[in-house]
């Protein structure tokens, strides 16, 4: 076991994100309709010393990852090497282009590029349902990462059913600073305590819209249950979505657990034109222009 071997990752935007009430676990039940988008991280998995783990990682907001055993890389080259009897010696560099606590999946994309880069590393082969199962232990959306496309997640999320999905266009606003998912689920158990939550079930205007690749269509149909309680701990992303859509979007809505805010366009074109407005609007701190689907985790 030697050299070093990269892996590509995909973030995702949840076109839909129904949530149910908190379960006894403490999770929720969830109907999430992922897409996986053209902004990526790469995670190189090196060959290290015996008894070496270790972890980099560069590009725009590198200081706020973790480098010690709580970055889900660690985490994965750790249950990996147990699974397969070895010790996790290797050195994880991460390239970070996805917004940092930024509802993109960004850390779990990382987690899914960590498992398929070590397996690769190892020459272990692992077959794709067993890695599969290792990202649900990792996280709710690190099987997406794995797979990418589009996809439909039941259960906590982890549960992946393809769906179709036609090709669409984006803008992400980067917000300032990131917002914690388990913060997101509980001010979302705040808000809607004392009130009958709906069982999350996918939307069939919204596979169809989907699968017909409309953007106009998908526009009317977007819908994240997250929104409000983003909305209620960071009240300044309502005017990041009123001058995106305000510059020509289609839609814009709060990228799973926020605080990162995804406008839907009509096209290339329209693209460039909403992103120039939104740098200019003050509202956001910068833009990425992104197509969908992308293919999952990748070897390079």
């Amino acid at each position: 076991m030697s050299g070093s071997v990269t892996v590509r990752v995909p973030a995702k935007v949840n076109v839909q994100l129904a949530v149910g009430a908190a379960r006894p676990d403490g999770f929720h039940d969830l109907a999430n309709v992922f897409l996986a988008v053209s902004l990526y991280d790469e995670v190189t998995a090196t060959a290290a010393g015996a008894g070496e783990l270790t972890v980099t990682c560069a590009g725009p907001d590198a200081d706020k990852v973790p480098l010690d055993r709580t970055n889900l890389v660690a985490r994965a080259a750790e249950i990996l090497a147990e699974r397969a009897g070895l010790s996790p010696d290797v050195h994880l560099h991460i390239e970070k282009r996805i917004p940092v606590a930024g509802g993109m999946a960004g850390g779990s994309a990382d987690g899914a590029g960590a498992l398929l880069a070590c397996d690769a590393l190892w020459g272990l082969k692992t077959p794709v349902e067993e890695l599969l199962a290792l990202c649900a232990e990792l996280g709710s959306d690190v099987p997406f990462s794995l797979v990418g496309g589009a996809a439909l997640g039941t259960g906590r999320g982890e549960i992946l059913t393809p769906v179709e999905a036609g090709t669409f266009h984006w803008v992400f606003a980067v917000a300032d600073g990131g917002l914690s998912t388990p913060a997101v689920f509980r001010e979302f158990d705040r808000l809607t305590a004392g009130t009958e939550v709906p069982v999350p079930q996918a939307s069939p205007p919204l596979l169809a819209a989907l699968a017909s690749g409309d953007p106009s269509e998908l526009a009317a149909n977007l819908a994240n249950g997250l929104q409000p309680a983003a909305l209620s701990l960071r009240p300044s992303l309502a005017d990041t979505l009123a001058a995106g859509t305000a510059a020509g979007a289609l839609a814009g809505l709060v990228s799973g657990s926020g605080p990162t805010t995804a406008f839907l366009v009509r096209d290339a074109e329209s693209a460039a034109k909403v992103a120039a407005a939104l740098d200019a609007s003050g509202t956001c701190r910068s833009t990425h222009l992104a197509t969908s689907p992308s293919p999952g985790a990748t070897l390079l």
